[in-house]
């Protein structure tokens, strides 16, 4: 392979990683709690991911998760809790467009045998249509309303996702609690 075709074919695969969607993780707390004065957890009344009429099942895979999370920290669920946990999902198609250089192939039948013309490669138009997602996960001062961590995870939502969902939710909730203030073990 000549030296132009090598450093265009590594252009490419270092441009495909770069595009490669890995969820994203944000939160944001209040510096004045001290977050080891709390001890006990619970969860609003009714979740931002309920029907005012009953609980979802994301609902419930939601708080079976963050159950955990918090349980490896040291809270425990409890009706009368120091903190209580709201949740909030949202989905949003998005298109995205890029442009990546090709090999110059005539119809591609050539490539990568060889290329009739030196330097005939060129640019082409990609175009990506996905669903991505948010998770928010607030964390309220029982006692004083006031919302004193923020967590949140952003990233590409496939099929695979969606017929897995539980685990889908388990692995989401995982990364946002890795911002928590509180080290599992602690």
């Amino acid at each position: 392979m000549t030296q132009p075709k090598l450093s265009l074919l590594l252009l490419t695969v270092l441009t495909l990683a770069a595009c490669a969607s890995t969820p994203k993780t944000f939160s944001n707390r209040d510096q004045s709690v001290d977050f080891s004065q709390y001890s006990t957890f619970g969860y609003f009344p009714t979740l931002a991911t309920d029907n005012p009429q009953y609980e979802s099942l994301v609902s419930n895979f939601l708080k079976v998760a963050v159950a955990q999370e918090l349980a490896l920290r040291g809270l425990e669920y409890s009706e009368n809790p120091d903190v209580l946990v709201n949740f909030y999902i949202n989905t949003e198609e998005k298109i995205r467009t890029r442009s990546v250089p090709t090999a110059g192939a005539y119809y591609g039948y050539r490539d990568p045998f060889y290329d009739p013309w030196v330097g005939y490669g060129g640019y082409e138009t990609r175009v990506d249509q996905f669903t991505e997602g948010t998770l928010n996960i607030d964390v309220v001062d029982a006692s004083t309303k006031k919302l004193v961590w923020e967590g949140s995870v952003v990233g590409r939502v496939t099929d695979k996702d969606i017929r897995n969902l539980e685990q889908t939710i388990d692995g989401a909730v995982a990364a946002v609690m890795t911002n928590f203030p509180l080290l599992p073990g602690g």
